[in-house]
């Protein structure tokens, strides 16, 4: 049976105008504007790399961004020097000494945390930030570093125009309440699993 491509054609016209009407409709009637608390959790990988992704966009329109890592920090990474060649625009903070089976040290572990969490709200209080990236903040919290309850406080008391990300899998159930943006990033395959080592520009 031969189909009639201007037919089909008009149909996907009409449809896509009525789609098109819709969204307008929606987009119009959104008035707030406010800085964002977003966490990205979950078991996947991708969740500081999606938060390096709004970075790159924060910078493209020139406003400044902080960066603070609660657990990595031993070693260098191709996303810190690429955000580093932005100069002032771009704060980095590497405050972690590993992950906590490397540290094999709760104390030391604690420690840190609160001295990256101090570093952290400096940069709240600094007006000159556009977007702050708490990374690993949630593994943190996951395992008490930080008292939970005073880090949403905080970060829900923050100025008004300020942009936050938190990221690091299994996110607090109080952080999931106070965030306006949520993304949870499931596991569906890794090359881990099948022996595949963490490579240059993949994994770090």
């Amino acid at each position: 049976m031969h189909r009639d491509g201007s037919s089909d054609n008009l149909r996907h016209a009409e449809k896509m105008k009525r789609r098109k009407e819709v969204q307008d409709a929606e987009v119009a009637s959104k008035s707030i504007e406010k800085g964002l608390l977003i966490v990205n959790t979950g078991p996947g990988k991708g969740k500081s790399t999606a938060a390096f992704g709004l970075a790159l966009r924060m910078l493209g329109h020139g406003r400044r961004v902080g960066v603070v890592q609660f657990i990595k920090g031993a070693w260098s990474t191709g996303e810190q020097r690429a955000l580093e060649a932005f100069g002032d625009l771009v704060t980095w903070r590497s405050m972690g000494e590993g992950f906590t089976w490397e540290t094999q040290d709760r104390e030391r572990d604690i420690a840190a945390a609160s001295r990256a969490w101090d570093v952290a709200q400096t940069m709240m209080a600094d007006e000159s930030y556009a977007l702050l990236i708490l990374d690993e903040l949630n593994i943190a919290l996951r395992y008490d570093y930080l008292d939970v309850h005073q880090v949403v406080q905080t970060l829900s008391a923050r100025r008004r125009d300020l942009h936050v990300v938190v990221t690091g899998r299994n996110a607090k159930p109080e952080m999931i309440a106070a965030a306006d943006l949520v993304s949870e990033i499931a596991a569906v395959k890794h090359h881990f699993s099948a022996g595949v080592r963490a490579q240059q520009g993949v994994e770090f």
